[in-house]
């Protein structure tokens, strides 16, 4: 395109003005790069808008700062390793949504008694930018998953380090529960006492488990100081229990009475009266099978809804048919060889949708046709029932410790190496 000879001279006018505009000023550098990390730059202002948010925190912590310098080293330093997490979380595909960001916001809001409205405005109250505060637990939430990824593929637990675990002092202290404990002490003043002592702790112990009450039995037999409150010892942590009998303790199950312990005062019997907290896990449990039938390439969603409601009124009819009908039609393949058998289901194993009419469907009957993402179901719960989950929980509980704890330690390894192998240059 030609331009006419008046926008020439606008345009001529506009130049020398900005080349005169420029020639006058003084020169002003607005930002520089402070790091080059890999792919990345870290500028100046990022450096210093950081550094004066930790100053900040730490003077409000500590009142004392360390040199500007030091802390300026520490700062950027952080930040280059960050800056290398991201940039491998972003080649690993590892993205956190506005949903996820939200929820965890609302959390960190209800941590401080606060609604993410009231959360928001004591942020700006503060001076901090809400935008910016998204940004940096975006940035937390997605190297946090980085590595989660890449230090947990690190470590491997076994059963035998769980199994070792279990077996230690501290794995003990931690995975026990809260014990209320009964304890009737049987006194013995002198030697010759001794026989007679241990003859009636046997009888009170014969009594007990015969299911005389602990209570009656302590007031009329026990010298313990509880004695009057019917030997009730009240609640303690594993940690807090008389070492005469806490190795005993530890052993018991709710409702259950030792049998007499020897010590240099008499004889003790003991009864978890409660137990709290721990590893303590009953669960109720469904057996339960479904038909799962799906909209395909063939099936649209109309024809899928009407097939479900066939099988269904095929089942009601004859409920000895539904093994049959579920090889013939339902479209999971987990199950559908199997006669739909899900076999006994834990609580919080299946969908919300599942889980709801599970719950709701009597031992023997058969659901309405229900949807969820997967598609349309029929079910039918077979039993139910209350089965002990307490030692798979314990050792779930010991595995989760010890992934915590190797964790930690494989972590500064990991990240010295990725710092190592990234290529950072510093300009500052």
């Amino acid at each position: 395109m030609r331009l006419t000879p008046i926008f020439k001279l606008m345009a001529t006018l506009a130049v020398t003005h900005l080349l005169v505009g420029t020639l006058q000023a003084a020169p002003r550098e607005l930002d520089r790069i402070v790091a080059i990390v890999d792919d990345d730059i870290i500028m100046e202002s990022e450096l210093a808008e950081r550094t004066a948010e930790i100053a900040t925190r730490m003077k409000s912590q500590q009142g004392q700062l360390p040199p500007k310098d030091a802390l300026n080293e520490q700062v950027l330093e952080r930040m280059i390793v960050e800056n290398i997490e991201l940039q491998m979380a972003d080649r690993a595909g590892i993205r956190i949504d506005d949903n996820q960001l939200n929820e965890t916001l609302a959390n960190i809001a209800r941590q401080n008694n606060m609604t993410t409205d009231q959360f928001r405005e004591t942020i700006l109250q503060e001076g901090m930018s809400w935008a910016s505060l998204r940004d940096q637990i975006r940035r937390e939430l997605t190297i946090n998953q980085m590595r989660q990824r890449r230090v947990g593929a690190r470590i491997q637990i076994s059963d035998k380090d769980v199994d070792a675990f279990l077996n230690s002092e501290l794995a003990k202290t931690n995975l026990a529960p809260d014990y209320r404990l009964g304890h009737i002490l049987i006194p013995t003043k002198q030697d010759t006492d001794v026989a007679a002592a241990e003859e009636t702790a046997l009888m009170v112990y014969k009594k007990l488990k015969e299911g005389a009450d602990f209570s009656s039995m302590a007031l009329q037999y026990s010298a313990g100081e509880t004695a009057l409150s019917g030997g009730d010892l009240g609640w303690r942590k594993a940690a807090q229990l008389p070492t005469i009998f806490a190795d005993v303790a530890l052993e018991m199950k709710a409702g259950e009475v030792s049998a007499p312990i020897r010590s240099a005062s008499g004889f003790h019997i003991i009864k978890v009266l409660e137990l709290r907290g721990g590893t303590e896990q009953m669960v109720e449990q469904t057996k339960t099978r479904h038909i799962l039938v799906k909209p395909n390439e063939i099936r649209s969603e109309s024809e899928t809804q009407h097939l479900i409601n066939e099988i269904h009124d095929d089942v009601v009819a004859d409920p000895e048919q539904f093994p049959i009908l579920a090889k013939t039609y339902s479209d999971d393949p987990g199950s559908a060889m199997q006669g739909g058998e899900l076999g006994w289901v834990n609580p919080g194993t299946m969908v919300p949708e599942f889980e709801k009419v599970m719950s709701e469907t009597q031992p023997g009957g058969i659901s309405e046709p229900f949807q969820s993402n997967f598609g349309w179901h029929i079910l039918q719960v077979e039993e139910r029932r209350r089965q002990d989950m307490s030692e798979e929980f314990r050792r779930n509980r010991a595995r989760q410790m010890l992934q915590r704890r190797r964790f930690d330690e494989e972590l500064d390894g990991c990240l010295r190496e990725i710092r190592q192998n990234a290529y950072v240059e510093i300009k500052l």
